[in-house]
């Protein structure tokens, strides 16, 4: 057997080998990364929705689209406002934000980014709260704008990060966005009428922990 053979086995035993370490490290690491993914979403909107003691999870598929939002509830069970995701494309890969928003549908009650990779001291700074601050009380209705190297005008505007143009308008777009389509499958009326046949997420919990 002439080295060349040798060599092409060799790398063939040790591509195998790596591939099938990689395969288990994933098996094991996989659920770990969906189930810290899932603690960091729920923390979330918890965040978004600070008066919020609890929430119920409501669903539906639009044009073959899931859309999920998070309504929270108060002590009394009171609805405080609604919270969904907002995903899409920022400068280096997706930035998806949580996203609150009032019950009257026309104010955000803020926003935290939960996935994003942009170019740190730059584009990551969209994570600050100096710069999830803004998005408090913010019109949705025109549609949210950011402009550049000046204070917010309007009650629909914030300022974008210096340097960071793309990764701020990726925020501003994907909310916007989200804002349209969440608004569109879930009229306020229809989430009135939902939220009576809903059981609140703590309470669901318990229910399937005693296998009810």
């Amino acid at each position: 057997m002439n080295n060349v053979v040798k060599m092409f086995l060799n790398l063939v035993v040790i591509g195998a080998v790596s591939g099938a370490i990689l395969a288990a490290f994933y098996h094991v690491a996989d659920p770990m990364i969906k189930a810290n993914q899932e603690k960091e979403l729920k923390e979330a909107i918890f965040v978004v929705l600070p008066e919020a003691k609890d929430y119920k999870t409501l669903k539906k598929t639009v044009d073959k689209a899931d859309i999920t939002i998070f309504e929270g509830i108060d002590d009394a069970g009171a609805p405080v406002g609604i919270a969904f995701k907002a995903d899409g494309g920022g400068f280096q890969g997706n930035v998806g934000v949580m996203v609150g928003l009032n019950l009257d549908y026309l104010h955000l009650r803020g926003i935290k980014i939960l996935d994003q990779v942009e170019t740190p001291g730059l584009g990551n700074r969209i994570s600050e709260p100096a710069f999830e601050g803004q998005f408090n009380g913010v019109d949705i209705s025109p549609k949210i704008e950011y402009i550049k190297n000046r204070k917010p005008e309007k009650p629909n505007q914030i300022q974008s990060i210096t340097g960071a143009t793309i990764s701020s308008n990726a925020v501003v777009t994907n909310i916007n966005n989200a804002v349209a389509k969440v608004l569109s499958a879930f009229p306020r009326e229809e989430v009135e009428r939902l939220e009576k046949e809903i059981v609140p997420a703590s309470i669901a919990s318990k229910e399937l922990k005693h296998g009810r």
